[in-house]
């Protein structure tokens, strides 16, 4: 007898039609929620705070999207602060340290932080530059202070590695409620990656699927790293090229280029040697407001390390300020597309702009 009642019950469950609301349960079991944070500014470039859900409306491919989410500007936010602690910076650690220190210290109470940066590796027969995780996400201010002050520097900048480590440590869990669509990558670097096990195009895939803003403090540091490069072997020359920068610049020719190559840094000329260093810096600078512009963050020029702080602060001041909106796509496809989102806003004054994520990758099967 209860056999035949659960066999009733599962009949009628199929023959029922689903109603309108069982059917967007359906898409949203299929379809993960897109997260897209936003910034609004006025024409004066000054943030546009207290607005409300209602002010937005999020365009995926074309379509208008439902917004089931919103966080205002006041929800706290999870940051991996990622610190360039090679090459030119070498001899500037305790300027980086005092400028992440005070970077720290200007979020607000309830944001979450996690630092990584560079150090050498000696297992007794080689040095190898590694990404190193120094702190995982917290609160605790005097647990980053601590973190802060261990942090130390590197043979060689494993620059798309520590990216990775964003993705892949720092935020390889999914977010809890509170942080949904707050998740933010804030770098201090040049960019120019010389020793990584990763790619860029590995990394900026990471980020864009995790949905992570991203904002790139770029130090400048090409005239001093210009400094070492010349003159000959011999005569002890500073610095030198790896050989993934040499070949990172032979492949922007394309691969039917007749350039001649060669992965020997003693048998470039000067010429040459300048010529690599301005198209990695290039290269370098292509890469983060790719990132950024994508993702919804922003590229913060720095002259030298000296400027750092007062882009850390703007940084900060920015992500004060970011609001959070999510929507299940009414695409429900996981056909691993790229799919563009455009956020429009209503009942404001004319002048007004939004920044916000570009896109993402749909899910695959």
């Amino acid at each position: 007898m209860l056999l035949a009642s659960s066999f009733s019950a599962g009949v009628l469950a199929q023959n029922k039609t689903p109603t309108k609301n069982e059917e967007d349960e359906v898409v949203r079991v299929e379809t993960e929620l897109v997260d897209v944070p936003v910034v609004v500014t006025d024409r004066a470039g000054k943030p546009v705070l207290n607005l409300k859900q209602n002010n937005f409306t999020v365009f995926e491919d074309g379509k208008t999207q439902e917004v089931t989410d919103f966080a205002a500007t006041s929800a706290p936010f999870e940051v991996a602060l990622l610190l360039d602690t090679s090459g030119s910076t070498r001899s500037d650690l305790a300027l980086i340290q005092r400028a992440a220190q005070s970077f720290i210290d200007s979020l607000r109470p309830g944001d979450r932080v996690s630092i990584i940066a560079f150090k050498t590796d000696d297992d007794g027969q080689r040095k190898t530059a590694a990404a190193d995780l120094v702190v995982a996400l917290t609160d605790n201010r005097a647990a980053l202070r601590s973190a802060v002050e261990r942090v130390s520097t590197s043979n060689g900048t494993p620059y798309y590695d520590g990216l990775m480590q964003v993705v892949e440590k720092v935020f390889a869990t999914a977010p809890k409620e509170q942080f949904r669509g707050r998740r933010a990558l804030v770098a201090l670097t040049d960019g120019v990656d010389s020793t990584s096990v990763s790619g860029f195009d590995e990394a900026r895939e990471g980020l864009e699927e995790a949905g992570i803003v991203c904002y790139f403090i770029e130090v400048d540091t090409r005239p001093f790293f210009e400094e070492g490069l010349l003159g000959s072997c011999e005569g002890g020359a500073v610095t030198r090229f790896s050989a993934a920068q040499i070949r990172r610049y032979f492949r922007s020719f394309g691969s039917k280029s007749n350039v001649e190559q060669t992965s020997n840094f003693c048998e470039l000329g000067d010429f040459e040697r300048l010529a690599i260093s301005k198209k990695l810096y290039e290269i370098a600078d292509f890469e983060m407001n790719i990132v950024a512009k994508r993702s919804g963050g922003k590229v913060f020029p720095a002259g030298d390390l000296n400027d750092a702080r007062a882009a850390f602060k703007s940084v900060a001041a920015e992500i004060g300020t970011k609001y959070s909106l999510g929507y299940y796509s009414s695409n429900g496809k996981r056909d691993g597309s790229y799919r563009k989102i455009r956020v429009e806003l209503r009942g404001l004054p004319l002048g007004v702009q939004v920044r916000a994520r570009e896109g993402y990758t749909a899910p695959v099967n």
